[in-house]
């Protein structure tokens, strides 16, 4: 598979028909990102019996056998539901990505229903991944539906797509610049004018119609304002080409259980036995059930010892695979993101024993920054989305930056995956441009560049499900792999 978003134009006419699909699908994103939090979080209150606090919390507070019996459950009721989901909706597509680089624009908004509330339902009993896919997922297919009734031409279509999926990120985590950035930098490969006014339109409705239910404060609060240091600056330099190979480790991680994840009658099973062995060890670490979210905002706030912070950091990527490799549809991004902040925690207090001074948080940050631009191959939307999710970093944004060019350009040259690509079926070399002469896009001016060795595509190994791109929504699809 090549890396799709990095070609195109996407040059597409914004007419005033376009313009009020734009806002129509910005109020449908914010409204079903609401839905799909609203079932989020109803679920992990009766999972765990809590009405207030963190998910976190309620774990901790919960005894041995409810935590297993939860995930259990989850992996019973999901197996069952996503099996009959994919046998009936046979062909369909549910692939967001896909549709926008390799396809048309359309989704079965049915599909991506079903596979978005059975995502939640089973991330609220504590399965690890991310919460994001469902309203990305929504977002692009509400898009989709409202582009088809507005007789809006491919183009057209496919770039509504992406900025409905941006808007369901921006959406449900209150981030509307890193959402419009999403759209642009990692489902259309440009910020450029054309892509960025109605993305940054969508994300902005999205966000605004989101609030009706969920808060308009940053995800992560009381995030302290942390200052520069000379010692900061320096690790970021050295520690941002250590995580940029982690993060492609991690990458090719994603990428080989997603070709080999369980498909047909194993599917049905599959996810019990994954499940299972994630409450397990969620019994000695309560932090990896859900998306990672309270487990990154503990290493924000410099919670946690250089012992815990690496087990983090080793266990959360696997257990998260696990789930991917059962047949699980879900995100990656706050998976990945936590990964990357308990990293550079742990990673920092060990650098603090030669020199001394600087916080375990601002590290996390770092660290966080550095693993998700790596891990998205968007340095920029990675920048955003940590400084818009703890309102915070300002002082850190130098070596920030620092750990995050390095890490995404090691990881670009290891082979250039990115957790999205990763996921997607592989193809033969130049498989895009044939298609693109084949079946122009309206507005498409340039072919894209060829693809790089090593990457999806030339004969690189795996990429999610051996279906062909076109056919990915069949037996079984590599569902919303997004921004958790």
């Amino acid at each position: 598979m090549e890396q799709p978003n990095t070609a195109g134009d996407w040059e597409a006419a914004h007419n005033l028909r376009f313009w009020a699909v734009v806002a129509l699908a910005g109020v449908a994103t914010g409204l079903l990102g609401d839905l799909m939090m609203a079932l989020l979080f109803n679920v992990q209150y009766l999972a765990f019996g809590y009405h207030s606090g963190s998910l976190q919390s309620a774990v901790e507070h919960a005894t041995p056998l409810r935590r297993v019996s939860s995930l259990l459950t989850a992996g019973a009721f999901g197996g069952v539901a996503w099996y009959l989901l994919r046998r009936y909706t046979k062909g369909e597509h549910s692939e967001i990505d896909d549709v926008i680089w390799d396809g048309d624009g359309q989704l079965s908004f049915r599909r991506c229903l079903g596979t978005s509330l059975i995502s939640e339902v089973v991330i609220g009993m504590g399965a690890s991944i991310g919460r994001e896919a469902a309203p990305k997922l929504l977002g692009g297919a509400s898009a989709s539906a409202l582009a088809s009734w507005a007789g809006l031409s491919t183009q057209q279509k496919r770039l509504l797509v992406a900025c409905g999926g941006g808007a369901g990120l921006a959406a449900v985590y209150n981030v509307p610049l890193g959402g419009a950035l999403f759209t642009a930098e990692i489902l259309c490969g440009t910020i450029a004018l054309p892509i960025m006014l109605p993305a940054l339109a969508c994300s902005g409705i999205a966000t605004l119609t989101a609030w009706i239910y969920l808060p308009a404060h940053a995800t992560y609060l009381n995030i302290p304002q942390y200052p520069f240091s000379g010692s900061l600056m320096v690790w970021a330099l050295l520690a941002g080409p250590v995580l940029g190979l982690i993060s492609a480790g991690y990458i090719r991680l994603v990428g080989w259980v997603s070709h080999h994840r369980a498909t047909g009658l194993t599917a049905l099973f599959a996810p019990v036995l994954a499940f299972g062995i994630l409450g397990v060890i969620g019994i000695w670490y309560p932090e990896l059930f859900g998306n990672g979210k309270d487990m990154a905002d503990d290493a924000f706030t410099g919670v946690g010892g250089l012992g815990l912070l690496l087990v983090l950091s080793a266990l959360k990527p696997l257990v998260t695979a696990l789930c991917l490799g059962s047949g699980a549809s879900g995100g990656l991004f706050t998976p990945t993101l936590s990964t990357g902040a308990v990293l550079g925690g742990a990673l920092g207090i060990a650098w603090s024993l030669a020199w001394p001074g600087s916080p375990a948080g601002a590290f996390a940050m770092i660290g966080a920054a550095a693993m998700i631009g790596a891990a998205m191959q968007a340095p920029v939307t990675a920048l955003a989305l940590v400084l818009e999710l703890t309102h915070s970093g300002f002082g850190l944004m130098v070596p920030m930056l620092a750990a995050t060019v390095t890490a995404t350009a090691v990881a670009f040259y290891v082979d250039g995956y990115s957790i999205y690509s990763a996921r997607l079926p592989s193809r033969p070399p130049g498989w895009r441009s044939a298609l693109l002469t084949a079946q122009p896009y309206a507005g498409q001016a340039a072919a894209p560049q060829p693809a790089r060795a090593g990457r999806p595509g030339d004969g690189a190994p795996p990429a999610a499900g051996a279906e062909d791109a076109h056919h990915s929504s069949a037996e079984h699809p590599s569902e919303p792999g997004a921004p958790g």
